[in-house]
């Protein structure tokens, strides 16, 4: 690849009905020195607690094994080796499909033993690997594990996922072998047609929903996961909130707000002060929104820039609601921007370091010490637990 692309990557999971821990566990890792992407997927034996506990003890040791560059097949012996026996059926037992990317060049390796094959589309189109190999333990003859290496490029998208998936509406009339993985292909081949652009979010969704709906009753007769690493051009959000430190700086303060290679949300009334100022625009507010604001003074919309809400109070609530992963009793103006953040790729906070004299002493910059420990919250919310590329820049 020419430049390398923002590697979107989500898995969807949907807990077996009845089991209050679903045993299918996702883990992933970002080095960002090397631009290496890697992601565990593991389906523990049976289901509910004892399940999940497999589950998370394979991915956390793949990631981990991976991460070093460990051996593969002694690092799978160690996983094997190492998980609990379960007192019913006195096997230890996890599948896992683990990927490892180096987003720069495209390479890719996928190690898998007992998921579903993964499928690589370019656009509808099925991609074969350049290479596939089996390896086999002597110590668990019966655990082989099958080593593909692959090129990724800017558009394609990779699906794994767990038997749930697979083996949707097994026994069914019109489904007597489960929906398997040509099923799984074929829909997610439609869905691209249908939306080129559709994101890895709605793919994972997407189709681990309509695996559930293949069952009898709509029921989830088993844990099922839905991972999709997407690669494509990013898409890029900058956030602006307060003033300049210095004022000849206030245009090309300004000129940040009208980039049209970002979405822009404003933070901060004398912010948009500043920027209405020096583009020659206004800021228009529906009032019809007012009572829907839920305690924040409601957005508006700065043409030709984007959107603009109230400062320090807003971006509090919203680092709030990014912690509890909650959207419930949600402001709107909060809302809107965690919309912005969850459609963006790359996001940019550009944070003026002028003391806000309207709200209290120069001398005492407690306002701005607030604003740069919420956007550090901000940022470090959004980096690990959203998967999402962050920088802070200081005007």
């Amino acid at each position: 690849m020419n430049s390398s692309p923002f590697v979107e990557m989500e898995c969807c999971q949907i807990t077996k009905d009845g089991q209050s821990a679903c045993g299918d566990d996702f883990q992933w890792e970002r080095d960002e020195s090397e631009n290496r992407h890697i992601a565990v997927l593991s389906d523990g034996l049976g289901s509910g607690i004892k399940a999940n506990l497999l589950a998370n003890m394979t991915t956390t040791m793949a990631l981990k094994f991976m991460h070093s560059d460990a051996d593969i097949l002694q690092s799978a012996e160690t996983i094997m080796d190492s998980l609990p026996v379960c007192e019913v059926r006195k096997i230890s037992y996890a599948t896992f499909t683990i990927v490892d990317m180096l987003a720069g060049s495209g390479r890719t390796r996928v190690i898998e033993m007992g998921n579903p094959g993964y499928i690589q589309l370019r656009g509808t189109r099925e991609i074969p690997p350049f290479s596939r190999r089996t390896l086999v333990s002597k110590n668990w003859p019966d655990r082989e594990m099958t080593v593909s290496e692959l090129q990724m490029t800017l558009g394609d998208r990779l699906i794994f996922c767990s038997d749930g998936v697979t083996q949707a509406g097994l026994g069914q009339p019109h489904c007597k072998f489960g929906w398997r993985r040509e099923g799984c292909m074929e829909f997610a081949r439609k869905l691209i047609e249908d939306t080129p652009d559709i994101s890895a979010r709605e793919l994972s969704r997407t189709i681990a929903f309509n695996a559930l709906s293949i069952n009898k009753g709509r029921r989830c007769v088993d844990d099922t996961s839905c991972a999709v690493i997407y690669l494509r051009n990013p898409r890029k959000l900058r956030v602006i909130t307060g003033p300049p430190f210095h004022k000849e700086d206030d245009a090309k303060f300004a000129a940040m707000a009208a980039d049209r290679d970002y979405t822009v949300i404003i933070c901060g009334g004398t912010t948009s002060n500043i920027i209405q100022r020096e583009l020659h625009t206004r800021v228009e507010i529906d009032l019809a929104q007012v009572k829907y604001a839920g305690g924040l003074p409601p957005p508006g919309e700065m043409a030709g820039v984007g959107m603009v809400t109230e400062g320090i109070l807003t971006l509090t609530r919203v680092a709030a609601l990014l912690e509890s992963h909650s959207l419930e009793d949600a402001p709107l103006a909060a809302h809107k921007i965690l919309d912005r953040f969850d459609e963006s790729d790359v996001i940019e906070f550009i944070v003026g370091t002028k003391v806000n004299e309207a709200h209290q002493d120069p001398s005492l910059p407690v306002d701005l010490e607030i604003r740069r420990n919420i956007v550090k919250k901000l940022k470090d919310l959004l980096i690990n637990e959203y998967r999402k590329k962050v920088t802070i820049q200081y005007i």
